[in-house]
This record gives structure tokens, sequence and C-alpha cells, in this order.
């Protein structure tokens, strides 16, 4: 028997176009052999399914939905939610009260990736290379000749919970500080200051297949522009060299500590960490746990390059979640 799957897209966030872009395609290519998919929409306006023009609302109760008077239960949640509430846990957090499984991480895991600070804490404790960083929350002082003097200039001003790069300013003067900061506190009430790090910027795909944690080709980063920003992401201002120009010994290190960082924050299903090799030695930024899905994006663009097809990709995560249970 076929299972139901929805696919969860949108989000409350900045990032709702590209969470949709996403499952729009998840849900083409999910095999309509082994699965009955369904467009399911968590925004801001409500919970509903999408079927062409027609909306179906979701019953929060147990998160199922009627149509042509039948209940419709689902089997599996395939999260391609950007973002809070996704991203964050949240909404996680509400599917493993139903004991209905998922595509991500536990719920906490996916609350403690999504915080860029706390994310940092576990990955200091284990001798990964990260920036040097400042935290600020609203309302707290802003001293800005200390921050400098700690962090050095140019530096980068982001918002703690946020993705997509949405808040995100690097600042080269002193008299640039302030407005970044205000600027990235339009996306959250907790920013983080971070140091410069000159050097080769790289993606790496870190994923649960068959059974085993893969880490998938690596991708090169050149953003045309000052960083790699939304822009550089989703306007085609950047190239995407996969896999990345780097020797052997580059390679095996990036991969090894990619595949501590996944290990040691416990995650599950898909990941993609960034990196800035700095003499030869990668520096963590940060992880996705809820990458872009589309065939432009960069993990579906190293799982090609690895040799597994969306259809592939997607049908293993639900495998995985099933095997789980």
């Amino acid at each position: 028997m076929k299972k139901n799957i929805a696919i969860v897209m949108g989000g409350y966030s900045s990032e709702v176009a590209i969470s949709l872009g996403s499952g729009e395609v998840v849900y083409q290519h999910l095999s309509r052999k082994k699965y009955s998919p369904y467009k399911v929409h968590i925004v801001v306006e409500g919970w509903y399914v999408q079927e062409g023009e027609t909306t179906y609302p979701i019953d929060k109760n147990d998160f199922s939905f009627v149509k042509n008077g039948k209940k419709i239960i689902f089997d599996c949640v395939f999260n391609a939610i950007h973002g809070h509430p996704g991203e964050n846990g949240s909404f996680l957090a509400y599917l493993e009260l139903l004991n209905l499984p998922h595509t991500s991480a536990p719920f906490y895991q996916m609350a403690l990736t999504f915080n860029k600070r706390d994310t940092l804490s576990v990955i200091k404790h284990y001798k990964i290379p990260t920036a040097k960083s400042v935290y600020l929350n609203s309302g707290d002082s802003i001293d800005v000749e200390a921050i400098v003097q700690k962090i050095g200039l140019p530096c980068f001003v982001k918002p703690n919970n946020a993705g997509s790069s949405f808040g995100i300013s690097k600042v080269h003067t002193k008299e640039m500080l302030l407005p970044a900061i205000a600027k990235a506190y339009k996306e959250d009430s907790e920013i983080l200051i971070e140091s410069f790090l000159d050097g080769m910027e790289v993606s790496v795909g870190v994923i649960e297949y068959k059974n085993e944690i893969i880490v998938l080709p690596i991708t090169e980063i050149v953003s045309e522009n000052d960083f790699f920003d939304y822009e550089a992401k989703y306007l085609g201002k950047s190239e995407e060299i996969t896999p990345a120009r780097l020797s052997k010994t580059q390679e095996e290190k990036i991969r090894a500590i990619a595949k501590k960082v996944y290990e040691v924050l416990q995650m599950r299903g898909f990941s993609r960490s960034e990196f800035i090799i700095v003499h030869g030695e990668p520096h963590f930024l940060e992880i996705n746990t809820v990458p872009g899905l589309t065939e432009a994006s960069i993990l579906p663009q190293q799982a090609a390059t690895y040799g597994i097809s969306l259809e592939d990709l997607f049908d293993n995560a639900i495998t995985q979640t099933q095997q789980k249970t």
C-alpha cells in the first residue's frame, strides 16, 4: 500500500518562497509507485493541503485532513521548511508529540543547530576551529570600539536565528557597524558578530544514506559579491564548483571534520556545513539542517556528483525515517 507523505513547506520566516520551491521539487520527484505525496503549506495564514486551486485545512489535533468525506492520515512528514518553524525544531516537537515520523533530526538537535551561537559553543568544545565572535541581545549596550578591538575589521554581523543570508552584513569600517547591527535585529533579537576569515569557502553535504553517514563531494563557493549573500546563493551571483579544487590532504581533512560535526551535533537526515579554509585549516561557520532541495541547490548537486538522483535522495530520506520508528 502506498504511504501518504506530507511535504511541509512555507514557514513563518523570510525564507517562505525558497521553502515553497524546495517543497515543490520534492513533490515532483517522489515516486508515485511508493508514495501518495501531498503539498502541505505551513504558513502564517494557516495550515492546509494545497491541490491546484483547492485547499483542505489541516486538523491540528492529529495532523490529518479530510478530502471528499475521507480522513487522510499521514505516514511520514518530509520537512522542507527553511527557518521557523521547521528548521528550528518547534514544528518537529509537535510532530514528535503525535509520534509522527519526519525526515529531520529530533527537535532538540534542530533547535540547537538553528541557533548559531549555541552550535558554536558545542563545536568549540570539540576543538574545531571557528571565527572569533561576539554575541549581542536586543537592548544590550553596544561598545563599537571594544567589538572592533576583539573581532577586527572587516567582520560579519549576522542574525543568530535566520537562514539564507537574510540580515547579514559584511562590515568594513567602524561607521558601518551600527547600521549592520540594526539590519540584523530586523531578523532576530539575538545577533552574532564574527571575525573575517580570509580563505576558500566550501560547503559540505553530509547525509544518512542507506544506514550510513555519507560525506558528499565538496563544493567550492566563488561569490561575485563581497560574500556568499542572498544574491550569490539564489540569483546566480556565484560559481559553485563541485568537486572543489582541493588537494587530497585538504579534502580528507575537511571530510573528516564535516563528518565529526554531523556526529557531535547528533544529526539525522540532511545537513550542509559551511567552512572557510585558512592556511590549510578548515574553520566551521554554520550548519544548515534543511538545505535547499531544488535541482540548482548545492546539496542536490553534490548528491548528483556522488551518483544519487533526486528521486533516490528523497526516497532514502523517507526510508531512513521509517527504519527508526
